[in-house]
């Protein structure tokens, strides 16, 4: 079964976003601070990070590039949300896609299925 680890510092969309993604079989875990993301990942070892632009304690973008500087876990396909367009920043700091929230749940877990196969 593959794993999502989703952050997001909205407790309603996490939990939207958790139970639309089981009910089409992934497993999920939830984090809701940037800060929390790499050792989640290290953790967890996700398929796939799908990822909020703004968090309450640090940007998503300053996460993503984290991520994409740590040896072990910059493989990991990441995807951003925003409510703003920000493409153009997130896909130069290494983001694998953007999506403009709010989400469409039919295309969202269609491009979850294309990038994890």
């Amino acid at each position: 079964m593959a794993k999502i680890i989703i952050v997001d510092d909205d407790r309603t969309t996490s939990d939207l976003l958790k139970m639309l993604f089981e009910l089409d079989g992934f497993n999920v875990v939830l984090v809701s601070r940037g800060n929390d993301v790499l050792p989640a990942a290290e953790q967890h070892h996700p398929d796939l990070i799908l990822m909020d632009y703004h968090l309450n304690d640090i940007q998503g973008v300053e996460v993503l590039r984290r991520l994409r500087q740590h040896p072990t876990l910059q493989h990991i396909p990441i995807v951003i949300g925003s409510g703003m367009n920000v493409e153009e920043e997130v896909m130069r700091a290494g983001a694998d896609h953007f999506l403009i929230k709010p989400y469409d749940p039919d295309s969202l877990t269609r491009l979850m299925h294309e990038i994890i196969g």
